[in-house]
């Protein structure tokens, strides 16, 4: 897969160890997400995001990757391939930097790496988010997520399961 295809205006590189304080640095601004979805954003859940994994995925599956605006990381996605079928891409985690929120940027990363889904003859986008986040909630349903009817409670939250057809 090229990651580079994911954005037509955003250089989107794999993120890394080493880049774990960069992330960290645009997570930590965003205090509304956390308020719905605790514990609050540290370097460690940052390094455990970049190793977690569905059931029966694999390393080979999943990207973890910053977008780029020239030097600026302006956004983090944790994506999985081919979750949770073939023709099903995951987005597990999805967040702009706060200096661009309300711009469209977020809107135009997803709808180019939508694009590209489709090229490569994939048929879905799924995602979850918080149940009674009204920003996420909000921002999925402007780009075009419904709700599958699937819900899941973890120990804090219920996720509501979302996916976009391409």
């Amino acid at each position: 897969m090229n990651i580079s295809l994911f954005s037509n205006q955003y250089l989107v590189r794999e993120m890394r160890a080493d880049d774990i304080a960069e992330v960290y640095t645009l997570c930590y601004k965003n205090s509304l997400y956390y308020q719905y979805c605790p514990p609050f954003v540290s370097e460690q859940s940052i390094m455990d995001d970049m190793n977690a994994l569905p059931p029966n995925k694999e390393m080979c599956d999943k990207y973890y990757l910053g977008f780029y605006d020239g030097e600026k990381l302006i956004a983090v996605m944790d994506f999985i391939m081919a979750y949770p079928d073939e023709s099903t891409a995951f987005i597990g985690f999805f967040m702009t930097d706060v200096s661009i929120q309300n711009t469209g940027t977020g809107s135009k990363i997803i709808d180019d790496l939508c694009a590209y889904l489709s090229r490569i003859g994939m048929a879905n986008v799924r995602l979850g988010w918080v149940k009674g986040n009204p920003q996420a909630e909000h921002f999925w349903h402007k780009n075009g997520f419904r709700e599958t009817g699937v819900t899941y409670d973890t120990e804090n939250y219920t996720v509501i399961v979302a996916q976009r057809g391409l």
